[in-house]
């Protein structure tokens, strides 16, 4: 009788083990199921990410391409990128920068104001010579100006510094466009804004977003 109870208990460490072991591998297995299925959903996530920068970014090259005077391809696809950039950095709608550009240059390359405002983004050398070293860009002179990327980034900062300062984009705006000192006089004074300027870019944006995005 004790020798069929060893014999019992000799036979069951055996079984006991191959359960343990089965729950091991079945365990194991959903472990590597679950994290397989994290990073398969990771890199679909993070490629639908990639997708949507792309299409982004192809709808600023075709409104680029279509307005432009006087750039080639290759600059076409600089200004696709830095204005794509630029905008991200400030959290603009990468359409919001064109309506600008659109307004002050009609994305003419070269493009220079009666009051000396120069570039797409119409910025007058005191402020870019000002702006130039938040921006990162190197000033050597109101040429400077005329080069796209360098404008682009002048730009997109000084409105930005608007925006900051008076706490509304409409304001900014307008500030951008007839000056700060102006715009505070206006406000002091409790004298009506201009608005040409702004509604035009309002417009433009408007059309812009009807006309490229999907």
């Amino acid at each position: 009788m004790i020798q069929f109870e060893k014999l019992g208990i000799f036979l069951s460490k055996p079984l006991a083990f191959l359960l343990v072991l089965i729950y091991l591998l079945q365990s194991s297995l959903l472990i590597f199921l679950v994290k397989e299925k994290f990073d398969l959903e990771k890199e679909i996530l993070f490629q639908q990410r990639r997708i949507n920068v792309l299409e982004e970014k192809l709808q600023v090259f075709k409104a680029i391409d279509d307005f432009q005077i006087g750039f080639t391809e290759d600059e076409v696809l600089t200004l696709t990128e830095v204005v794509y950039e630029e905008s991200a950095k400030y959290n603009y709608d990468p359409l919001f920068v064109l309506a600008v550009i659109l307004t002050e240059s009609s994305f003419k390359k070269g493009q220079k104001s009666s009051v000396g405002a120069r570039g797409l983004m119409q910025v007058v050398p005191f402020v870019g010579r000002d702006v130039a070293p938040r921006a990162g860009v190197n000033w050597e002179s109101s040429g400077t100006l005329f080069e796209p990327e360098a404008n682009i980034k002048l730009g997109t900062l000084h409105l930005f510094e608007q925006i900051l300062k008076f706490g509304d984009v409409r304001k900014a705006l307008v500030s951008y466009n007839v000056g700060e000192t102006r715009l505070r006089g206006l406000l002091r004074k409790n004298l009506p804004v201009p608005s040409k300027y702004l509604n035009k870019v309002l417009e433009n944006y408007a059309m812009l977003k009807e006309t490229y995005q999907a």
